[in-house]
């Protein structure tokens, strides 16, 4: 009974990874099909890579450049959407770009006196506005997943930084990208 059981997990193991990516990229797929609902499977992604391209093309011209620039600008003047379009924005560049910060990796020892490393990004290596000269920003990403960790320290540990929250928050979302 147990040799079943490791050859079904054995099974589940080989074909989840699988079918789950199928999954997506068909799904994916459809949805784009579905946006511009041609009847041919498959057009809707070639036509989302050219209307990409194109888009890329007409914002590269030197005549479009002061309209990015002033809707960019109006754009960071509404509270909320500012955060969310920035951190957004810094990500993408962080990965895709002229200005890509996720492209110097690093394996940091985690403490003096214990050999435990873990491996990130340095994203800035200058912190000025934090007050901060002997050390440098770097970005440890979760493995499959956009999220942090909290720990609980004494407060004689911590120390207030006088910066508006909203830009300390793009900052840590953005994973250290944001400038302050």
């Amino acid at each position: 009974m147990r040799t079943l059981i490791r050859y079904f997990l054995n099974g589940l193991l080989i074909i989840a990874p699988i079918a789950i990516t199928v999954f997506i990229v068909v799904g994916i797929i459809d949805w784009l099909d579905s946006i511009f609902d041609l009847g041919i499977p498959g057009l809707g992604i070639l036509l989302m890579v050219l209307l990409l391209t194109l888009v890329g093309f007409i914002g590269s011209s030197f005549f479009v450049r002061p309209f990015l620039v002033a809707v960019e600008t109006l754009v960071h003047k509404v509270p909320l959407v500012s955060i969310i379009y920035s951190s957004i924005k810094d990500l993408f560049d962080a990965f895709v770009g002229d200005n890509q910060k996720f492209n110097r990796p690093v394996m940091v020892k985690m403490s003096e006196d214990c050999e435990n490393h873990k491996l990130g990004f340095v994203t800035q290596d200058v912190l000025l506005q934090l007050n901060v000269e002997d050390k440098v920003a770097v970005y440890f990403p979760h493995s499959y997943n956009f999220s942090g960790e909290l720990f609980l320290v004494p407060k004689r540990n911590v120390t207030y930084i006088d910066l508006p929250s909203s830009e300390v928050m793009k900052f840590i979302v953005s994973g250290g990208v944001s400038k302050l």
